[in-house]
C-alpha cells in the first residue's frame, strides 16, 4: 500500500466524497476537507472500517480566510500530506445583470483563491521532494464559457490555465499536476428537476467520473476530461492555441490597426 496521504477539500459529499473513497481504496490515508463536520466524520468511519486507513477531518470553509489559512499551514507543515485533490467550488450564480456581488465574491474566493492558495502551499514542499500529486476540478465550461454563465466559468477556466502553468513548473520537478475537465455530472451542484430537462447521454455519475479521472491520472494525463471520446481533439485546440504564440507579442500592430 502507498505511504501517502492526500488532502481532498469538498469531501463531504458528491466529488469529493467519491474521489476519497476511491483513493482510500487505493491505500492513501486522507485529509478531509469541507464545512459539515457530521458529515466528514461520518464518511471517515466509513472509510476507516472499509479499507483499513487513517483519515482525519477537518472542518473548514475555504472562503473564509482564517479557514483557508489552517488549511494552508497543514499542507505546509505536514510532510505525510503528498498529495491535493482541489475540488471545493460552488455554482449557480445566474445571470450576470441579477447576481449578487456577494455571491460571485464568495464564488471567486472558493473556486480561485483557496485553490491557488492550497496548490501554492503544498507545491514548495513536493518539488523539494520530487514527488507528489495536484488535482484541480476544472470544469469543460472553461472551453465553452459562452454556453453558461459569466462567472462560474470564468473561475473554472483560471484553474484549467492555472493547472497547465503549474504542470510546466513542477512536473520537471517530479511533480505531477492534473487539471480535470468534467461535463454535467450528478451532484447537489444540479436540482434533480434541471437534470431532467437534460438529455440522459450528456449526465454522467460521479463514480464514473472520478474513476475516469483517476485512470487519466494513471496514464499521465496533464488534462482529463472523462466524456471525450478521442483526445486527439482536445490535442488539436491545444496545438492551434499554441500556434498563436509567434504573433501573439510583437514590436508593430498587426497591419488591419495601422492608421
Amino acid at each position: 500500500m502507498p505511504d501517502t496521504t492526500f488532502l481532498v477539500t469538498g469531501a463531504s459529499d458528491g466529488i469529493g466524497a467519491v474521489y476519497a473513497d476511491r483513493l482510500a481504496r487505493r491505500g492513501h490515508d486522507l485529509v478531509l476537507v469541507a464545512r459539515r463536520a457530521e458529515k466528514l466524520d461520518a464518511l471517515a468511519r466509513s472509510l476507516q472500517a472499509a479499507y483499513d486507513v487513517r483519515v482525519e477531518t477537518m472542518a473548514a470553509d475555504l472562503a473564509a480566510p482564517a479557514d483557508l489559512a489552517r488549511v494552508e499551514a497543514r499542507l505546509k507543515a505536514d510532510a505525510a500530506i503528498t498529495g491535493l485533490v482541489n475540488n471545493a467550488g460552488i455554482a449557480g450564480e445566474g445571470p450576470i445583470l441579477d447576481a449578487d456581488p456577494a455571491y460571485l465574491s464568495g464564488m471567486i474566493a472558493l473556486n480561485i483563491l483557496a485553490v491557488t492558495r492550497l496548490a501554492a502551499a503544498i507545491a514548495p514542499r513536493l518539488a523539494q521532494q520530487g514527488a507528489g500529486t495536484i488535482i484541480n476540478m476544472s470544469s469543460v465550461t472553461a472551453l465553452m464559457p459562452a454556453a453558461f454563465t459569466a462567472v462560474y466559468p470564468a473561475t473554472k477556466a483560471f484553474v484549467l490555465a492555472f493547472s497547465e502553468a503549474l504542470q510546466a513548473e513542477l512536473g520537471p520537478k517530479g511533480v505531477r499536476v492534473q487539471a480535470v475537465l468534467p461535463g454535467i455530472t450528478r451532484t447537489a451542484i444540479w436540482t434533480s428537476e434541471a437534470l431532467d430537462r437534460i438529455p440522459a447521454e450528456m449526465v454522467m455519475t460521479v463514480e464514473e467520473m472520478v474513476d475516469a479521472a483517476l485512470a487519466g491520472l494513471d496514464l499521465g494525463e496533464a488534462i482529463t476530461i472523462p466524456a471525450l471520446p478521442d483526445t486527439a481533439a482536445f490535442d488539436a485546440f491545444a496545438s492551434a492555441r499554441d500556434a498563436l504564440r509567434p504573433g501573439l507579442s510583437l514590436s508593430r500592430p498587426a497591419a488591419r490597426y495601422r492608421a
